[in-house]
């Protein structure tokens, strides 16, 4: 009926038969968008690559209000966004310029028998790593199209004008231009390549000027390094598309001339110094870079604990309202053990297998072929942080068993209360069905475990300033007994080989979404929670899908409530959508709409997540302007749709109408064998909801409700974005 192949809407064609959850007197189309996020295997494969940066754009959208004076937490959040981009550009560097063209060509025993290193033992050190450096800047450019050519399939669709387009620290889902996002996330972008490339100029500029400074060396040091602080200080400051324009011509020209003046700088350095070790400035920069993200990490956290001090009394969040600065700590500790895997592995294969450290030093002939200190101390802390992750789980869930049972317990009581003896079995299944569906809800305290442990790992930024490892520690602090250092130096390769097994499980899931549809949609389910808001964080991130479904939905909603009736059902993440879809949808076409939602994670997931944003107050307000005409399905047996009003702290405060939107349906219908059948019937859980008779029951309602205050309408339309 419209759209395309990524995403349409679709009705049944004449003489097929009846739509799924068909209702009389009503035409059913359906919107199909699950291409978007996990319809095109190449798609789904580079999102676990871009988790990081994925991870970092959410965390802004979990504030606990949009009070944000100055918009200091958005630009903390920006800003530490950028500094994953910083991580894998050092990342980059170390594997080309520090590991191969410092540390491995000048040896002959490392170099020997490889032809993709040799051939640079003909170049000096200075052209030497001005041809390496190209390939973290070829790696920017591939960013750079990649986030281009998302922007032209997923953006735009919103057609807002400009004066009024949103920003994250200000508006809200109502907000015209919500959805508008193409040109933020084009300056982010545009930013981000600057950092990036300023990183590799000045880390050129440092190599190959090290001990031998001159006027042009300073002179080209303090433009890279000016263009990378003019980079933080722009992701600080909220882009203002009044005066972007005039600062992306002064950028452009800037970053251009750091990166090709340092290039030609280094290309014509042939007398460079070579002391063993590391890159000169490598590891000082990858220790700030640790220190500063600390740093930010810190500074998150405070903020958002004082914007909790104005959110609405009686909300209730998850993760204890530190949903921002925990969101934040796992993406920095997510890229810490993409870019420590990426360092080591390489190492690794360069030293033929003997990554060396202060207890197993390389062979003398091989020289000092190591990563920075300050990997090896991410390896350790990220194998702390899993034991403690584990250890919380082992803690948790069985703690909070009991409760889970006895509201299961009771649940089947009310709903069975003449279960013959021999639905026994059954009603244990369903017991355990309904105790297992709450689990979601109890992972709170092992994700704040995660983050406090994050944050204690950041104690060791002190000791990478001063290039002190683990290893060294122990070895310092055991004296004259190496047993220590010794176990030491294991503990951390055990560590170093966990996180890289796991980043390789990563890879090998994307690899599976490749190849398998099944796998696809699995992991499609959970970019669904990751990539429904839009990038104004970091323009890396996967592309938003919502960018286009919403302003889709809402310009066919319209369209079609001008005809008639229209019902919008959406289960589960459709949902969300369709919430979303009525906080956009202009107020003429309000009172010909109503909203259906199924297995919906609104209040169970949302509300609690991002309260500044799909909070109560939201979900309240949302209510209203569909005049009530509202109905919830929900199942204690589902993991994910829970009721929306009924279990509210604050529900006496809410008016009359709300409480009847949650419509609770028994599951499963019974526990005893019916006449017609052989066995009992099935749990349903979160799937499926249109086929029962109580949906078709509140689609009437709605529809009659629609019609009570619209006379002369005689069909009506429901649109179900849950496909």
């Amino acid at each position: 009926m419209a759209g395309d192949q990524h995403a349409g809407f679709y009705r049944v064609r004449q003489g097929l038969g009846a739509a799924g959850g068909a209702t009389a007197g009503v035409t059913v189309e359906a919107y199909r968008w699950g291409a978007l996020t996990a319809g095109v295997a190449v798609r789904t494969a580079s999102m676990l690559l871009l988790l990081p940066f994925m991870l970092s754009n959410l965390a802004v959208w979990m504030r606990p209000t949009l009070a944000d004076r100055f918009g200091l937490l958005g630009g903390l959040c920006r800003l530490l966004a950028g500094s994953l981009t910083v991580a894998f550009t050092l990342a980059l560097v170390g594997v080309t310029m520090n590991l191969p063209g410092w540390q491995c060509v000048p040896y002959v025993e490392c170099r020997e028998g490889r032809p993709f290193v040799s051939w640079l033992a003909v170049l000096p050190m200075g052209p030497r790593l001005a041809v390496l450096a190209l390939v973290p800047l070829l790696a920017l450019r591939v960013f750079w199209a990649v986030g281009a050519r998302s922007a032209r399939a997923f953006e735009g669709f919103d057609t807002t004008p400009p004066r009024e387009r949103f920003h994250e620290s200000t508006g809200s889902l109502d907000t015209p231009g919500v959805w508008h996002d193409e040109q933020t996330t084009s300056w982010l972008r545009q930013i981000h390549v600057g950092m990036g490339a300023g990183t590799v100029a000045v880390s050129l500029v440092v190599a190959v000027s090290h001990g031998q400074w001159s006027g042009v060396a300073v002179g080209l040091l303090c433009l890279a390094a000016g263009v990378t602080v003019l980079c933080a200080v722009l992701l600080i400051v909220a882009p203002s598309m009044r005066w972007s324009g005039p600062v992306r011509r002064v950028l452009w020209p800037l970053v251009a001339a750091a990166t090709a003046s340092s290039l030609f700088y280094a290309a014509f350095r042939r007398e460079v110094p070579v002391p063993a070790g590391q890159m000169p400035g490598y590891e000082g920069a990858v220790a700030g870079l640790v220190a500063a993200q600390g740093l930010l990490l810190v500074l998150i956290a405070a903020v958002t604990l004082a914007q909790q001090r104005t959110r609405p009394t009686g909300t209730r969040m998850l993760l204890g309202g530190l949903g921002t600065p925990l969101v934040a700590a796992m993406s920095v500790t997510v890229a810490s053990a993409y870019t420590t895997t990426l360092v080591f592995r390489t190492a690794d294969r360069l030293d033929r297998g003997r990554i060396p450290d202060p207890i197993r030093p390389s062979p003398p002939a091989l020289g000092p072929l190591e990563p920075p200190v300050a990997y090896w101390w991410a390896a350790l802390a990220g194998l702390a942080a899993l034991l403690v992750v584990t250890a919380a789980v082992a803690i948790t869930l069985p703690t909070a068993r009991h409760r889970r049972r006895r509201y299961a317990q009771h649940v089947v009581e009310r709903d069975y209360p003449d279960a013959p003896a021999s639905a026994a079995a059954q009603l244990a299944v369903v017991r355990k069905t309904i105790a297992r569906s709450f689990i979601t809800e109890e992972l709170g305290p092992t994700l704040v475990a995660f983050f406090v442990v994050s944050t204690f790992g950041l104690a060791t930024v002190a000791l990478d300033l001063v290039g002190i490892g683990p290893t060294q520690l122990a070895a310092r602090l055991g004296r004259r007994h190496d047993v220590f250092a010794v176990l030491t130096a294991y503990i951390t390769d055990v560590g170093i080989w966990i996180i890289s097994i796991l980043v390789i499980g990563l890879l090998i899931l994307g690899y599976r979404a490749y190849r398998s549809p099944e796998t696809r949609r699995v992991v499609g389910v959970l970019w669904d929670l990751g990539t429904f808001w839009p990038r104004t964080v970091h323009p890396f991130a996967p592309p938003c899908y919502a960018a286009r479904a919403v302003p889709e939905l809402t310009r066919r909603v319209s369209a079609l409530a001008a005809r008639g009736p229209v019902v919008i059902s959406g289960h589960s993440h459709g949902s969300v959508l369709a919430a979303a879809t009525v906080l956009q949808l202009p107020p003429d076409a309000l009172p010909r709409v109503a909203l259906l939602t199924h297995g919906s994670p609104l209040y169970r997931i949302y509300a609690r997540l991002y309260p500044a944003y799909l909070g109560e107050q939201v979900l309240c307000d949302l209510g209203k302007r569909l005049g009530w005409r509202w109905r919830n399905l929900w199942r204690d047996t589902d993991p994910i749709g829970a009721p929306i009003f009924r279990h509210h702290e604050f529900a006496s405060d809410l008016p009359a109408p709300a409480h009847s939107v949650d419509v609770r349906l028994r599951d499963p219908r019974n526990v005893t064998v019916e006449p017609a059948d052989t066995v009992p019937p099935p749990v349903e859980r979160h799937w499926p909801y249109h086929t029962q008779p109580q949906y078709q029951a509140a689609v009437r309602h709605l529809v009659d409700n629609i019609r009570g205050g619209q006379a002369g309408t005689d069909w009506s339309t429901q649109i179900s974005p849950g496909i």
